[in-house]
Order: C-alpha cells, then sequence, then structure tokens
C-alpha cells in the first residue's frame, strides 16, 4: 500500500523520511521498524488501519530514506530522541503505538520517560537483550567493551553497502532470513528497501555502519525503573519460534504495570509477517478495548 503522503522532519540535523496513511484529522497511530528495516514494511499493517487511523510510519536514522549520521554511530538515545522529535513536530496528542524489535525498544524507553504520550503500546519482541544475554556480558570489562565498540565504529565506517544483482537476489536474501515470509513479500520489501546503483546492481537502504549495541548503557536496574513508569496497557508480541526470550518466563514482564503477552504460533522473529492475520486481529482486539474506554 503506497503511502498517502511522505515528509521530512529534521532531527539532529538529520532528515528523518515519515510516510503517512489515512485521514490527516484520524487519531494518531504510530508504526516504529526495527534495526535494518524500513517504514515501508508496515505497508500491509498500514493497510489495516489506515481506515480508522492516520497512520504514522517513521524511519529510523540510517534506515530507509532518512539520512545516515554522518559519524557512523548510532546509540540508542539518538534514536529515542528522533522519536521525541517526531511527536512534538507532528503535535502529536496521545496515541497508540506499535514497535518492533529496535522500535519497540525505543518506543519502550520513550514511553516510560513521557507515559502520558502514549493511549496503548503494541510491543513485537522490543525489550533489548534478555537477562540471559546481559549476564553473558556481565564479565566483560566495561574498558573492554568501550574498546570493542570503536573497533567496530572504525571497521563498519569503512564498510560500503552490499551489491546486489536485481531485487530478486534481494528477495531471496530475506527469505532466507525469514523462511516464513510470502515470496510475494519478500519482493515487495526488497523493492521498497533497497535503491539502485549506477552500474544496475541494488542495495538496502540502511548504512552499513549500524551498529545497535551501544557500548555503555542505562543499567537494567535502571530501565527496569523506567519500564515501571509506563502506565498504558501495553501488549507484548511474540513469535513462538523466534530466537527472542519469552519476557514472561525471563521476568520482564513483571517489570510492567499492565502488560499482557501473547506468543503465535509458527512465527519468528517478525510475527506481525510471519502471521499477519492472526497478529491484526490481536492488535485490532487490543487497540479497540481502550477506544471502549474512552
Amino acid at each position: 500500500m503506497t503511502p498517502d503522503r511522505t515528509h521530512s522532519i529534521v532531527s539532529s540535523r538529520l532528515k528523518l523520511n515519515v510516510s503517512e496513511w489515512g485521514d490527516p484529522d484520524a487519531p494518531p497511530l504510530i508504526l516504529q521498524h526495527g534495526g535494518r528495516d524500513h517504514s515501508r514494511s508496515w505497508d500491509a499493517v498500514a493497510a489495516e488501519f489506515a481506515a480508522e487511523y492516520r497512520v504514522i510510519a517513521p524511519d529510523l536514522r540510517g534506515h530507509g530514506d532518512s539520512d545516515w549520521a554522518s559519524d557512523g554511530g548510532y546509540h540508542s538515545m539518538d534514536f529515542i530522541y528522533d522519536l521525541a522529535t517526531i511527536f512534538d513536530a507532528l503535535a502529536l496528542p496521545p496515541c497508540a503505538v506499535i514497535g518492533h524489535s529496535l522500535g519497540g525498544s525505543v518506543a519502550t524507553r520513550y514511553a516510560a520517560l513521557y507515559p502520558d504520550r502514549f493511549t496503548r503500546f503494541v510491543n513485537i519482541e522490543g525489550l533489548g537483550l534478555s537477562p540471559t544475554a546481559e549476564t553473558r556480558q556481565d564479565p566483560i570489562d566495561e574498558g573492554e567493551r568501550v574498546r570493542d565498540y570503536f573497533e567496530q565504529v572504525r571497521r563498519r565506517s569503512g564498510w560500503t553497502p552490499k551489491r546486489y544483482p536485481d531485487i530478486a537476489a534481494v528477495a531471496t536474501r530475506l527469505l532466507e532470513i525469514d523462511e516464513r515470509l510470502s515470496p510475494i513479500f519478500a519482493e515487495h520489501l526488497a523493492r521498497e528497501g533497497t535503491r539502485p546503483n549506477g552500474d544496475g546492481s541494488f542495495s538496502l537502504k540502511y548504512d552499513p555502519a549500524f551498529y545497535d549495541n551501544t557500548p555503555v548503557d542505562i543499567s537494567a536496574e535502571t530501565r527496569h525503573a523506567m519500564w515501571g513508569r509506563l502506565t498504558c496497557p501495553m501488549l507484548l508480541v511474540y513469535g513462538r519460534q523466534s530466537w527472542a526470550s519469552n519476557p514472561r518466563g525471563d521476568g520482564r514482564m513483571a517489570h510492567f504495570r499492565d502488560a499482557r503477552l501473547e506468543v503465535i504460533d509458527d512465527a519468528g522473529h517478525w510475527a506481525h509477517h510471519d502471521q499477519h492475520d492472526i497478529f491484526i486481529a490481536l492488535t485490532k482486539a487490543f487497540l479497540s478495548e481502550g477506544a471502549a474506554a474512552s
């Protein structure tokens, strides 16, 4: 579904691309994509909600049609600041938000800082590292982690986007990453998520320097305390076949005031793609609860 409108918002001197569907005067619904993805990956979801909402899907910095950071640095606080800028620039009232993976993590932290901005929140596998993964990081000296990050930045700053001979090759790669994608949707993601090169090849739009492991982050204790500040109802969505840790089983869900969990069968990390109809039904029911209560 082609967006009804696209425009740019400037945040920290970077132009952020924003796609929109639906009536500009309808209640807003934010869709925030994850790392190495793009706003047009929400097209099928946007089509389901555009009749009732002003659907707004930003491209993260360094992704889609947004600007790349000139220094190749991408930190969680930068992404959160960008989301805050978008809310302010569009003068959005409190609204519903759907976030996936990195986008879900960014939205969760923003909602913790500004809890009155969200009315309902659907978070698709966007809570960051599991407690087990964090424990594996704990023995690493902080200085060593920062030095490793410096090395990553140096290495990635010299990377150039990989070139694919055609859109079909990109679609094939996406199907290797998520075997549950339909070939038609994989081709759509490939077409909207790439730009042509002068030699006839295609490259993915995201900055190859993007590296989503900030070397120094807020502590787990602080993060959990922030999660406790979220006041809106929250729907956590996980794919049963995903690599991501179940937040009920690992204890993270207990830090939220009002959260429920839905685990979708035969779905991986991209549950909204893998089981589109089930995801839409769950989300519409969840959002309608808020509409009935208001």
